[in-house]
């Protein structure tokens, strides 16, 4: 666990540095809004299709192979952004390069979340989810404040090399300490395009869509532009500077609840409770945002953001876990991420253009909706498929 978390957090800067760096340098490049939201959501398009064979692949040979050449791959994405400062067609060497992330970042999330998964219990698997989430998404505040403050100081390149740098740390560091814990002996036969179509996978799966196309895709991609629509500033730093600090404090409020949120179900002996807690969290934090007037509003805002998704995650991933049977978590993890996916690669596409008509603040006034729809899936959908709206872990029995 120790060191899937140290090689996740690791690998993370590379997913981070682009967002406080792409959107501004897209008018220095010559690369339009949308083509900039192409980007931006090219690595989850391509995990769209990846993550089915990911998780297909994790049950089919195990979980250490797909982990090391997961992060392995990032690494090379991540010099692929340098090569794309220089390139003669900046864009679609960018594309290339987030497309190459994202069939690395299918392998690695599928494969970490499944090694929590084989390592706990019911007991303890919140935690064990929280842990694993917080190693990932702790990685992501660090590219954001490298791919900001670095590229404000020493230049864009200089941010890309040291992301790199560190995702090739991450590949050797999980060589070397993780085992295999999924599958062991003869090997199972698993289509590798097959997903797990189980009611209660395809409802945590579309919580999580709507989670991500509300934070990654719509948050993620158009706060640099509301911090230079509104001129907010601090410290001297721009707008990219600005946007970097405030998704990493944003980030950094989802890893501290995913951890809490995680243990706290296990706890409860019920996932359910705490997730709809910070269900209502991340509501309010998006009524915040579509109202904010000042940097401490937009901070409050961000961190409310950070916290309702940090620490939804967590009990989220352990109620699939607890549903699931052992030989198709690796499918479950896969699908639950294609469609996680699938939300945070449509917000950039549809929200990036949509500023520009309508404004920021009937798109933050939307995406306030979204966690609270969430949250009627959920219940609906464990309704159907166990007779209750709150499935009990063993810790409440026991």
């Amino acid at each position: 666990m120790l060191a899937v978390v140290v090689s996740t957090f690791f690998v993370g800067f590379g997913g981070g540095v682009v967002f406080p760096v792409l959107p501004n340098l897209g008018a220095v490049l010559g690369i339009s809004p949308f083509v900039v939201g192409l980007i931006l959501s090219a690595n989850r398009f391509t995990r769209i299709l990846a993550n089915a064979p990911a998780g297909s692949l994790i049950d089919r040979i195990g979980t250490r192979g797909p982990l090391i050449g997961g992060l392995f791959v990032e690494a090379l994405a991540t010099l692929g952004y340098v090569v794309a400062l220089e390139a003669p067609l900046p864009e679609a060497w960018f594309l290339a390069a987030r497309v190459v992330w994202g069939v690395g970042s299918a392998l690695v999330f599928a494969t970490a979340y499944t090694i929590a998964a084989d390592v706990s219990t019911d007991g303890s698997r919140g935690t064990s989810m929280g842990v694993v989430r917080g190693g990932i998404t702790l990685g992501f505040p660090a590219g954001l404040v490298l791919g900001g403050v670095v590229s404000d100081l020493y230049g864009v390149s200089t941010a890309f090399v040291v992301a790199a740098g560190f995702a090739l740390l991450a590949s050797g560091i999980a060589y070397a300490m993780v085992p295999e814990t999924h599958v062991t002996g003869r090997k199972r036969a698993v289509r590798p395009w097959e997903l797990d179509t189980a009611l209660t996978t395809m409802t945590v799966g579309t919580v999580n869509f709507g989670l991500y196309f509300a934070y990654l895709g719509a948050l993620f991609s158009t706060l640099v532009l509301f911090i230079g629509a509104n001129e907010f500033t601090v410290w001297g730093y721009g707008p990219q500077g600005m946007s970097g600090l405030l998704m990493a404090v944003t980030v950094l409020a989802a890893s501290v609840c995913t951890l809490g949120g995680g243990a706290v179900s296990d706890r409860f002996g019920s996932r359910v409770p705490v997730l709809f807690g910070f269900l209502v969290v991340s509501f309010v934090g998006f009524g915040l945002l579509a109202t904010a007037g000042s940097l401490p509003g937009l901070l409050v805002a961000c961190v409310c953001i950070g916290a309702g998704q940090g620490g939804a995650s967590g009990p989220l991933m352990a109620l699939l876990a607890d549903v699931t049977p052992g030989d198709r978590m690796g499918r479950a993890m896969g699908t639950n991420n294609v469609l996680g996916d699938l939300g945070g690669g449509l917000g950039p596409m549809v929200t990036l253009p949509l500023v520009e008509t309508v404004g920021f603040a009937p798109i933050y006034a939307a995406c306030a909706v979204i966690p609270l729809a969430a949250g009627g899936v959920l219940v609906g959908g464990l309704y159907a498929e166990t007779g209750t709206v709150s499935p009990a872990t063993d810790r409440a029995g026991e």
